[in-house]
């Protein structure tokens, strides 16, 4: 009972932590880093704010590790979508192109969007964010993606290539007409035109990649 006991305090510990990371992302990228305070974070929480500071610290730090949070959770979403090529059967292309427009989804979603709002707007003062936020999110896609590709070329499906290269070109391929299109996440794109981009980098990549 007593290691029972331990682990739903542990639990719930967690899970308030989470809860406030969760209103920090959230309060932060409404109101920006400067007007945003704790009190807030702590009422959308549902928490008392000693407990915000109790668990996060300063304001400061809660605005850091909620950018941490919240780029851990794209990542997580971008890495099940990568997932799917290691069962990848059928059409290449089809296959390919499914993975692409569920990446672009995930890339130009709320959660992404604001995340990318808030780097460029608090770089200034907060001049890691960036290399914290693509580390965490960027970095770690490119080497699933490339991991992913390197089996398609040792299953024959893609030519030889360096696979971190093709899966930077990948990605190259829907980032960079989604963050033109969205003129850098500050316009929700329709899922036509999602679509569209996943299919043309899908297109250019399988005919430059294809074996």
């Amino acid at each position: 009972m007593t290691d029972s006991a331990g682990r739903a305090t542990a639990r719930g510990r967690i899970d308030k932590r989470q809860a406030i990371l969760s209103a920090a992302f959230d309060v932060f990228a409404r109101r920006g880093y400067a007007p945003a305070n704790v009190a807030e974070v702590a009422e959308v929480a549902g928490v008392a704010k000693p407990t915000v500071y109790n668990h996060l610290g300063d304001k400061e730090n809660l605005f850091r590790r909620a950018m941490e949070a919240a780029a851990d959770t794209v990542m997580e979403r971008n890495l099940r979508d990568v997932e799917r090529l290691r069962t990848l059967e059928g059409d290449l292309r089809a296959g390919l192109g499914d993975v692409a427009y569920r990446m672009v989804q995930t890339c130009c979603g709320e959660p992404s969007r604001a995340l990318r709002r808030l780097v460029h707007a608090e770089v200034g003062q907060f001049p890691e964010l960036v290399e914290l936020v693509q580390a965490r999110t960027a970095g770690r896609l490119a080497e699933a993606l490339a991991d992913r590709l390197a089996r398609l070329s040792l299953e024959g499906r893609l030519r030889a290539a360096d696979p971190a290269v093709a899966a930077e070109q990948f990605l190259s391929l829907l980032t960079g007409p989604a963050e033109a299109r969205s003129r850098l996440g500050t316009r929700k794109l329709p899922a036509a035109e999602l679509r569209a981009i996943a299919e043309a980098a899908t297109d250019t990549f399988v005919r430059a990649y294809a074996a």
